[in-house]
């Protein structure tokens, strides 16, 4: 049996880069209430800090790039709340769309998109279609999205499928099954940051986690700079990916890592965080 070799990045000798990052951008609240401003404050200094990260990762070379941006259960904050996250995500898009088709990434978005209210769409729905070819770094948002709601919706989709013929129950198998998955068109996780001080992935990926090293840092969103990003980066770089091998086995490329490489075409400064590894 053979295993994976994280990609070496091109041009700094011996790094190793995740292919597929996802962040859990937490403390957006926590930031405004520390220097006496509502949650609203937070969350649009939060995007400036989304500007960086994104920034960071494609001139890094990261290949693909998950941003936890509004959860299926963050319907349940305040209406109000719920308003100004909502217009801060269409002055977002609309602010970055130069930057994302000129960068040449391409932007996704995952969850139950339809629930997004039409100011949103209005901008959401022309920049995905126009960014779907571009060939540089994938920018997934996942909005209205909770991994177990994205489980359940594949379920339904495959059961619909048998009951309608065009599936034999038998042969669904983890391949079938990932490609019904859309968060999983880019791969699964390499590694999960999450900000805020809290170590949990509340409801995120669920599937792309199952062997993504996991890194948590004290920094509340708002505060994140390149250099924590770098930080993550180097953890992760220490990191021994077993893959549910014994540590002393031989690292190669396993059938898994290779169906997983092959669908993913799309062609220390601060050490304040904690890194823990999914285990297997």
């Amino acid at each position: 049996m053979t295993w994976y070799v994280p990609p070496v990045n091109p041009g700094v000798e011996g790094e190793r880069l995740p292919r597929h990052i996802a962040i859990v951008m937490d403390g957006n609240g926590r930031w405004a209430h520390s220097i006496g401003q509502p949650r609203t404050s937070g969350h649009a200094t939060g995007s400036q800090a989304v500007r960086r990260i994104v920034t960071a990762c494609r001139k890094r070379g990261v290949e693909a790039l998950t941003l936890y941006a509004f959860s299926e259960q963050n319907w349940q904050r305040p209406t109000a709340e719920v308003h100004a996250l909502m217009g801060l995500l269409r002055d977002f898009l609309e602010s970055e769309r130069r930057e994302i088709l000129d960068n040449h990434i391409r932007l996704r978005a995952v969850g139950r998109i339809e629930r997004l209210p039409p100011l949103v769409r209005a901008i959401l729905d022309p920049l995905l279609k126009e960014s779907q070819h571009n060939s540089g770094m994938v920018l997934t948002l996942a909005l209205s999205y909770g991994g177990r709601e994205e489980i359940v919706d594949a379920t339904r989709r495959l059961a619909a499928r048998a009951v309608a013929g065009e599936l034999d129950p038998s042969g669904i198998d983890e391949s079938l099954f990932e490609a019904a998955l859309p968060s999983m068109a880019v791969g699964p996780v390499d590694l999960l940051i999450r900000t805020g001080g809290e170590q949990r992935i509340s409801n995120f990926l669920l599937w792309g986690l199952a062997y993504a090293e996991l890194y948590f840092c004290d920094k509340l969103w708002p505060d994140m700079t390149d250099v924590d990003l770098e930080a993550a980066l180097a953890a992760y770089e220490r990191r021994e990916r077993r893959f549910g091998r014994v540590c002393n086995e031989p690292l190669a490329t396993s059938p898994i890592t290779r169906k997983r490489e092959s669908r993913f075409s799309l062609s220390v400064p601060e050490a304040s965080g904690v890194a823990l590894r999914a285990r297997g």
